[in-house]
């Protein structure tokens, strides 16, 4: 596994927009609000040419512009490290207009964005062998007051902070809206972690909840994603899968506009062809659909029809997602995931 050198104190970052752009509110004034942040830290700032973009469909631009962007950013000596504008819908389509040869090639260099930004995050490490991270988009450092959440993605890139904890609350609805662009986060539920191992359910006080460990190698990232990448000609996962076989996949999966029964579907299509095997443990975020029971099926029993036969910890409602704070995962690292006092941990260890 290649990792990118981490950002130096006077580094600069750059902006790209493989997905949404910041083109409207409230992307426009915390994406404004992340540059000077970061300015203010001691970073330069380099754009891509889509950042304020608005002209494609379910992304920022045309496929072919937003492939370009990407390659020649990420390719690019002007900057060490990028952060995605945003997620949307459509990123897949740019990725026969990334120029693949020349991202193997590259220097190594640290790519944070989630959700629609699986496409990339998750294809760096299949076909590139290279780590990224499964973090915050760009407008999401331009809140009134970081998080920790936020602050241990910095402290990622920075490589100040390899020990990553949960967190104790969590966001079921923002307040984020036009004319409040950059609330911090509407902190009002407590973060509760549901483990199984196998198919059986774990009391919380138990000695076998707060002893969960497992030591894999990180991989996933938004389901929804990942199923529409399954199959097709980006699909490396039988390869990675093999060459890390000594290691173990941690798998980490969250969902956004998947209903239970499309987080079941999804599950079991990634299990039938056979992303799963060698797999140590699930990390599984709360979904966007956080709560949701359709005819007896909940988001517990989507994921643990397929997850429960392995007979391994599978770890539910992690800081991960679209339900924020999100802990930033160094998507490709080997990493010992542990549960302690309610709690999710991950060690990384740059291998």
């Amino acid at each position: 596994m290649r990792y990118p050198h981490f950002l130096a104190c006077n580094g600069n970052i750059g902006f790209v927009a493989p997905s949404f752009g910041c083109a409207t509110e409230p992307y426009i004034t915390g994406f404004k609000k992340a540059q000077e942040r970061f300015k203010n830290l001691g970073y330069g700032i380099v754009n891509g040419p889509n950042v304020y973009e608005a002209n494609g469909i379910g992304i920022s631009n045309t496929p072919e512009l937003c492939g370009q962007e990407l390659t020649d950013m990420y390719t690019s000596d002007k900057s060490d490290a990028l952060i995605s504008c945003g997620g949307g819908e459509l990123m897949c389509e740019i990725l026969g207009y990334v120029d693949w040869d020349k991202i193997v090639k590259a220097e190594p260099k640290w790519f944070m964005g989630y959700s629609d930004n699986t496409n990339f995050t998750f294809l760096l490490n299949t076909i590139a062998d290279t780590a990224s991270v499964y973090g915050p988009c760009a407008a999401a450092f331009g809140v009134d007051k970081l998080h920790n959440s936020q602050l241990d993605a910095i402290g990622v890139l920075t490589g100040e902070k390899l020990n990553i904890s949960g967190y104790d609350m969590w966001e079921k609805e923002s307040l984020k809206t036009e004319d409040n662009p950059t609330p911090a986060y509407n902190l009002t539920e407590k973060k509760v972690l549901t483990a199984y191992i196998g198919d059986k359910k774990l009391d919380n006080s138990s000695e076998s909840f707060n002893n969960i460990k497992a030591s894999g190698r990180l991989i996933g990232g938004c389901m929804d994603c990942l199923v529409n990448l399954l199959g097709t000609k980006y699909d490396k996962v039988k390869e990675f899968n093999s060459k890390y076989s000594d290691d173990g996949i941690i798998w980490f999966l969250e969902s956004c506009d998947l209903n239970v029964f499309s987080i079941r579907r999804a599950m079991w299509q990634m299990d039938n062809a056979g992303w799963f095997e060698n797999v140590k443990a699930f990390v599984i975020g709360r979904p966007l659909v956080y709560g949701q029971e359709m005819m007896g099926l909940d988001q517990y029993s989507a994921i643990i029809k397929t997850a429960g036969r392995y007979n391994v910890p599978v770890i539910m409602d992690a800081d991960l997602g679209h339900l924020p704070p999100a802990m930033p995962v160094i998507s490709g690292a080997y990493a010992e995931v542990s549960v302690k006092d309610d709690n999710i941990h991950f060690l990384y260890e740059l291998k």
